[in-house]
Protein backbone atom coordinates (compact mmCIF):
# COMPACT_ATOMS: atom_id res chain seq x y z
CA UNK A 1 0.00 0.00 0.00
CA UNK A 2 2.72 2.53 1.03
CA UNK A 3 5.02 1.73 -1.99
CA UNK A 4 1.78 1.93 -4.43
CA UNK A 5 1.12 5.34 -2.92
CA UNK A 6 4.81 6.91 -3.29
CA UNK A 7 4.34 5.48 -6.70
CA UNK A 8 1.51 7.74 -7.67
CA UNK A 9 3.07 10.45 -5.20
CA UNK A 10 5.93 10.07 -8.38
CA UNK A 11 3.82 9.98 -11.21
CA UNK A 12 2.55 13.12 -9.52
CA UNK A 13 5.76 14.80 -9.48
CA UNK A 14 6.38 14.06 -12.82
CA UNK A 15 3.38 15.66 -14.17
CA UNK A 16 4.09 18.90 -12.06
CA UNK A 17 7.80 18.79 -13.32
CA UNK A 18 6.71 18.50 -16.88
CA UNK A 19 3.60 20.67 -17.11
CA UNK A 20 2.70 23.15 -19.88
CA UNK A 21 0.80 26.01 -18.40
CA UNK A 22 0.10 27.47 -21.69
CA UNK A 23 -1.28 23.88 -23.19
CA UNK A 24 -3.30 23.31 -19.86
CA UNK A 25 -4.58 26.96 -20.42
CA UNK A 26 -5.63 26.54 -23.63
CA UNK A 27 -7.46 23.06 -22.85
CA UNK A 28 -9.71 24.80 -20.16
CA UNK A 29 -10.69 27.54 -22.38
CA UNK A 30 -11.83 24.62 -24.99
CA UNK A 31 -13.92 23.67 -22.46
CA UNK A 32 -12.00 20.49 -20.79
CA UNK A 33 -14.03 18.48 -18.21
CA UNK A 34 -11.10 18.10 -16.10
CA UNK A 35 -10.58 20.21 -13.16
CA UNK A 36 -6.57 19.47 -12.66
CA UNK A 37 -4.62 19.97 -16.64
CA UNK A 38 -0.80 19.48 -16.49
CA UNK A 39 -0.69 20.19 -20.43
CA UNK A 40 1.49 17.30 -20.74
CA UNK A 41 1.60 15.45 -24.22
CA UNK A 42 1.33 11.95 -25.10
CA UNK A 43 4.93 11.14 -25.86
CA UNK A 44 5.79 12.88 -21.89
CA UNK A 45 3.01 10.29 -21.33
CA UNK A 46 5.04 7.57 -22.97
CA UNK A 47 7.86 8.27 -21.27
CA UNK A 48 6.03 8.01 -17.90
CA UNK A 49 4.40 4.69 -19.06
CA UNK A 50 8.07 3.14 -20.45
CA UNK A 51 9.28 3.75 -16.88
CA UNK A 52 6.37 1.93 -15.15
CA UNK A 53 6.18 -0.72 -17.40
CA UNK A 54 2.60 -2.44 -17.30
CA UNK A 55 1.51 -1.67 -13.33
CA UNK A 56 -2.36 -2.84 -13.17
CA UNK A 57 -2.61 -1.42 -9.41
CA UNK A 58 -1.10 2.02 -10.44
CA UNK A 59 -3.37 2.03 -13.89
CA UNK A 60 -6.71 1.11 -11.45
CA UNK A 61 -5.45 4.09 -8.91
CA UNK A 62 -4.63 6.97 -11.93
CA UNK A 63 -7.79 5.92 -13.49
CA UNK A 64 -10.09 6.51 -10.21
CA UNK A 65 -8.21 10.18 -10.03
CA UNK A 66 -10.74 11.50 -12.41
CA UNK A 67 -10.14 14.86 -11.90
CA UNK A 68 -6.65 14.77 -13.44
CA UNK A 69 -5.95 14.84 -17.49
CA UNK A 70 -2.72 12.77 -17.34
CA UNK A 71 -4.06 10.57 -14.88
CA UNK A 72 -6.83 9.45 -17.07
CA UNK A 73 -4.54 9.22 -20.14
CA UNK A 74 -1.76 7.73 -18.40
CA UNK A 75 -3.97 4.65 -16.96
CA UNK A 76 -4.16 2.69 -20.29
CA UNK A 77 -0.66 2.77 -20.68
CA UNK A 78 -0.15 1.29 -18.14
CA UNK A 79 -2.61 -1.83 -18.60
CA UNK A 80 -2.95 -4.69 -20.84
CA UNK A 81 -5.44 -5.40 -23.39
CA UNK A 82 -5.58 -8.98 -21.00
CA UNK A 83 -6.18 -7.32 -17.72
CA UNK A 84 -10.10 -7.06 -18.35
CA UNK A 85 -12.76 -9.24 -18.95
CA UNK A 86 -15.23 -8.31 -22.21
CA UNK A 87 -17.56 -7.09 -19.23
CA UNK A 88 -14.95 -5.66 -17.40
CA UNK A 89 -13.99 -3.25 -21.04
CA UNK A 90 -17.03 -2.73 -21.45
CA UNK A 91 -17.23 -0.87 -17.68
CA UNK A 92 -14.09 0.90 -18.55
CA UNK A 93 -15.54 2.31 -21.75
CA UNK A 94 -18.84 3.68 -19.86
CA UNK A 95 -16.34 5.64 -17.48
CA UNK A 96 -14.97 7.72 -20.28
CA UNK A 97 -15.31 11.20 -19.67
CA UNK A 98 -14.46 12.60 -22.81
CA UNK A 99 -13.21 11.77 -26.80
CA UNK A 100 -9.21 12.17 -25.35
CA UNK A 101 -9.80 9.46 -22.82
CA UNK A 102 -11.88 7.83 -25.11
CA UNK A 103 -9.18 7.82 -28.11
CA UNK A 104 -6.57 6.89 -25.80
CA UNK A 105 -8.16 4.03 -24.19
CA UNK A 106 -9.39 2.58 -27.85
CA UNK A 107 -5.56 3.24 -29.12
CA UNK A 108 -3.19 2.04 -26.49
CA UNK A 109 -5.60 -0.50 -24.47
CA UNK A 110 -8.64 -2.09 -26.44
CA UNK A 111 -7.58 -2.43 -30.21
CA UNK A 112 -5.29 -5.16 -29.32
CA UNK A 113 -7.90 -7.44 -27.69
CA UNK A 114 -9.37 -10.47 -29.64
CA UNK A 115 -12.84 -9.58 -28.93
CA UNK A 116 -12.53 -5.56 -30.34
CA UNK A 117 -14.79 -6.25 -32.83
CA UNK A 118 -17.48 -6.76 -30.27
CA UNK A 119 -16.79 -4.03 -28.08
CA UNK A 120 -17.17 -1.90 -31.16
CA UNK A 121 -20.72 -3.37 -31.67
CA UNK A 122 -21.65 -2.63 -28.14
CA UNK A 123 -20.18 0.19 -27.55
CA UNK A 124 -22.07 1.10 -30.82
CA UNK A 125 -25.23 0.10 -29.65
CA UNK A 126 -25.32 2.70 -26.72
CA UNK A 127 -27.36 6.00 -27.06
CA UNK A 128 -24.60 7.82 -25.58
CA UNK A 129 -22.97 10.02 -28.33
CA UNK A 130 -19.43 9.28 -26.66
CA UNK A 131 -19.87 5.97 -26.31
CA UNK A 132 -20.83 5.60 -30.65
CA UNK A 133 -17.61 7.77 -30.35
CA UNK A 134 -15.35 5.44 -28.51
CA UNK A 135 -16.96 2.88 -31.04
CA UNK A 136 -16.31 4.83 -34.01
CA UNK A 137 -12.44 5.11 -32.50
CA UNK A 138 -12.28 1.74 -32.06
CA UNK A 139 -13.24 0.77 -35.11
CA UNK A 140 -10.65 3.07 -37.41
CA UNK A 141 -7.79 0.73 -36.60
CA UNK A 142 -9.80 -2.76 -37.10
CA UNK A 143 -11.12 -1.87 -40.58
CA UNK A 144 -10.30 -4.93 -42.43
CA UNK A 145 -8.65 -7.10 -39.71
CA UNK A 146 -11.89 -7.23 -37.05
CA UNK A 147 -14.48 -5.74 -38.39
CA UNK A 148 -15.16 -6.27 -42.40
CA UNK A 149 -15.15 -3.12 -44.46
CA UNK A 150 -18.85 -3.18 -45.57
CA UNK A 151 -20.20 -3.05 -41.87
CA UNK A 152 -17.99 -0.21 -41.05
CA UNK A 153 -19.34 1.67 -43.91
CA UNK A 154 -22.80 1.38 -43.27
CA UNK A 155 -21.81 2.11 -39.16
CA UNK A 156 -20.40 5.16 -40.34
CA UNK A 157 -23.38 5.96 -42.86
CA UNK A 158 -25.55 5.47 -40.07
CA UNK A 159 -23.59 7.84 -37.67
CA UNK A 160 -23.51 10.53 -39.58
CA UNK A 161 -27.22 10.44 -40.25
CA UNK A 162 -27.12 11.10 -36.74
CA UNK A 163 -25.91 14.66 -37.07
CA UNK A 164 -23.78 14.29 -33.92
CA UNK A 165 -21.47 17.16 -33.57
CA UNK A 166 -19.29 14.63 -31.58
CA UNK A 167 -18.97 11.80 -34.07
CA UNK A 168 -19.34 13.77 -37.49
CA UNK A 169 -15.56 14.01 -38.04
CA UNK A 170 -15.02 10.32 -36.93
CA UNK A 171 -17.14 8.85 -38.87
CA UNK A 172 -16.43 10.68 -42.05
CA UNK A 173 -13.09 9.31 -41.56
CA UNK A 174 -14.41 5.42 -41.15
CA UNK A 175 -16.51 6.22 -43.91
CA UNK A 176 -13.60 6.80 -46.01
CA UNK A 177 -11.02 4.48 -44.61
CA UNK A 178 -13.68 1.33 -44.65
CA UNK A 179 -14.49 2.41 -48.47
CA UNK A 180 -10.59 2.67 -49.41
CA UNK A 181 -10.52 -1.13 -48.27
CA UNK A 182 -13.56 -1.49 -50.16
CA UNK A 183 -11.57 -1.05 -53.49
CA UNK A 184 -10.52 -3.08 -55.98
CA UNK A 185 -7.34 -3.22 -57.75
Amino acid sequence: MTSQFNKMQTVKRRFFAMRNGLLADQMRRAGSSFRIIFGLNIIQLKEIAQEYGHDTSLAAELWRNRTTRESMLLAPMLWRQDDFSYAQALKLCGEIPDTEVADMVCHALLKKRDDAGAIVDALYADESPLMRYAALRLMLPLIGSKVDAPKAVAMAENELAKASPLTKSLATMVKSEAEYMMEED
